[in-house]
């Protein structure tokens, strides 16, 4: 079975745990054993795994998650990155032309596709195997859909011709009112989960329609033109015949604070303490600050790098034209190779704490415009600048010009304080060169 899980989002509703890189399938927020805990994309591949083998996964993601992606995944997992975001049908088009050209999987492969960050219970992934045999020449597009507990406003609804447990797709609806969803469900609609089973052929013969080609080069080369459009609009609601199976069992969707505290298996992560007056108080805090809270009902309090929110939970929902007003550089990240937190931001400089794992290294890079300075604070390791070695440890302070090619490894896991100095600090300050180690 090929799955591809759609991994992306622009982090904004689980802020400030999350920012443009590390969406909210990136935090890890539930427990697993020992104070130890998981993200949601961690979550859902091992549920996946829990299917049996052969099944092969492909994340979809964007080139700006790529590197912390990797970061999560196993080797066998594959990654379809988009040059830039422009939606879910490209993202699919791309990541369906990558199994075909680059992967060699058959045109006439089935494919289910699955947003990253469902909470939901193993059954799903198994009913996959049911969404399959769904697809045929007739069929050529079969869905899950998910049998409502209420009427919401946040989902589309499928409307199927039958209540049956499959059933052809009558209609689509968008967003309704709560009347309007109580309305839908009685006549046995289905929230729509963003769960598709196709033949690659069939979404590539899309792609060549709509997008005006379908192999993997041209769809990268000409990637930016496409228009930004879900696959939902492009392909879902023009489709005449299309199954649907009915899926009964938990399904969650957390993308905000006040669901996904519903699913948390603990009140407080990180530093706090909490008086006994507070009552249905979620804690998050990633911070090396304490937090103290206290007669504090029905709130979720979260802090990171970059910034802190305190707020009902019901109300944490309507968060994200906040964060849109916050313009920020971000002060925290994860890559392949460590993790990074900004800790001083001066008009001239920047100053950085960097950790970097064992035999882990960053990019060979130089920089235009600004200058470095490393101070190794712990661990040993060795420099490459402009082609010279020199190995390094705990103590030790190295020093980068302006247009050095520079990188580091790491023997044993290190930290470094890293300033910056310059008139014009960016990211986008950077050429990455090629080199052997």
């Amino acid at each position: 079975m090929q799955i591809i899980l759609l991994s992306g989002g622009s982090g904004q509703r689980l802020w400030p745990l999350s920012n443009d890189i590390r969406s909210k399938q990136f935090i890890k927020i539930f427990n697993i054993a020992n104070d130890q805990h998981e993200s949601m994309l961690q979550r859902t591949l091992r549920q996946i795994r829990n299917i049996g083998e052969n099944v092969s996964i492909t994340v979809a993601t964007s080139k700006k998650q790529e590197t912390i992606l990797k970061k999560y995944i196993d080797s066998d997992v594959k990654i379809s990155s988009e040059p830039c975001r422009k939606n879910t049908f490209p993202s699919i088009a791309l990541a369906a032309s990558y199994l075909h050209d680059i992967q060699k999987i058959s045109l006439d492969e089935i494919v289910v596709v699955c947003p990253v960050d469902p909470y939901v219970d193993d059954n799903f992934f198994v009913a996959f195997k049911q969404l399959i045999k769904h697809v045929s020449d007739e069929f050529p597009l079969a869905l899950m859909g998910i049998n409502p507990t209420y009427p919401s406003e946040k989902y589309g609804y499928i409307i199927p011709v039958s209540t049956e447990e499959v059933s052809k797709v009558k209609s689509f609806k968008e967003k309704p009112d709560c009347q309007t969803a109580q309305k839908y469900i009685e006549v046995g609609a289905l929230w729509n989960g963003g769960v598709f089973a196709f033949k690659i052929k069939y979404v590539l013969d899309k792609a060549q329609k709509l997008l005006g080609c379908s192999s993997y080069s041209e769809l990268i080369k000409k990637y930016d033109s496409f228009q930004s459009i879900s696959f939902d609009y492009a392909i879902v609601e023009h489709e005449p015949n299309i199954k649907v199976i009915r899926y009964n069992g938990e399904w969650r969707d957390v993308g905000t604070w006040n669901t996904l505290t519903e699913v948390m298996d603990t009140n407080h992560i990180g530093k706090a303490q909490v008086d006994e007056a507070c009552k249905n108080l979620h804690i998050v805090n990633e911070s090396d600050l304490p937090i103290i809270c206290m007669g504090i009902e029905n709130a979720v309090v979260a802090a990171s790098p970059e910034g802190i929110l305190i707020s009902d939970k019901v109300r944490s929902a309507y968060i994200k034209p906040f964060v849109e007003n916050i313009h920020q550089q971000i002060r925290f990240a994860e890559k392949s190779w460590g993790s990074f937190k900004v800790i001083d931001i001066e008009n001239n400089s920047l100053t950085i704490k960097v950790i970097l794992a064992k035999n882990q290294r960053m990019s060979y890079q130089c920089h235009r415009n600004r200058s470095e300075i490393w101070n190794i604070i712990e661990g040993i390791g060795y420099t490459i600048i402009d082609g010279v070695k020199r190995n390094v440890k705990t103590g030790d302070i190295i020093e980068i010009p302006i247009g050095c090619k520079h990188t580091i490894v790491a023997v044993s896991d290190m930290k470094i304080i890293e300033v910056q100095i310059g008139k014009s600090i960016n990211v986008e300050d950077k050429e990455i060169f090629e080199f052997n180690l």
